[in-house]
């Protein structure tokens, strides 16, 4: 009986939120203290704490499992990708001559925007380069550096 007693107070006294007050008061000198005592004849303020936001372990478990299974469809197409490929020596040549001509150009174009960009700008002409730019660097990492 008293172990049951003691297992139920623990228990009760485990879950109880710890909660202090806390005291703020800006001194003579213009400093801000904090404390969780009132400073005495000070003028001073209490300040309201939001309750602590938690979120459920099992919350990010489902959400780190949902990630992971979405590294392994890309890393699956990815490898796809490069096994559709070894159907014969020179269409896998040729295949990938294709994709460094593209990569290429995508390069000297991102070169030209930049060249551009520091060469000096209107706001209107700046804001297009800096939208080209973000767009052939989204293609340039998607197609030759993910890949």
């Amino acid at each position: 009986m008293p172990w049951i007693l003691a297992a139920f107070a623990f228990s009760f006294l485990s879950n109880m939120e710890a909660r202090a007050d806390v005291y703020s008061w800006i001194d003579s000198n213009g400093v801000s203290h904090f404390s969780d005592y009132p400073p005495g004849k000070i003028p001073h303020e209490r300040v309201e704490l939001k309750p602590l936001a938690t979120v459920p372990m099992s919350e990010n478990l489902r959400r780190g499992k949902r990630v992971s299974g979405i590294h392994a469809d890309v890393q699956g197409l990815l490898s796809g990708s490069e096994q559709s490929g070894r159907t014969s020596g020179s269409a896998k040549a040729d295949a990938r001559a294709r994709h460094e001509r593209t990569c290429d150009k995508y390069r000297r174009r991102l070169d030209r925007i930049q060249s551009q960009l520091r060469a000096g700008y209107g706001n209107n002409k700046g804001n297009t380069l800096r939208r080209q730019r973000r767009e052939f660097s989204q293609m340039l990492s998607r197609e030759c550096i993910l890949r």
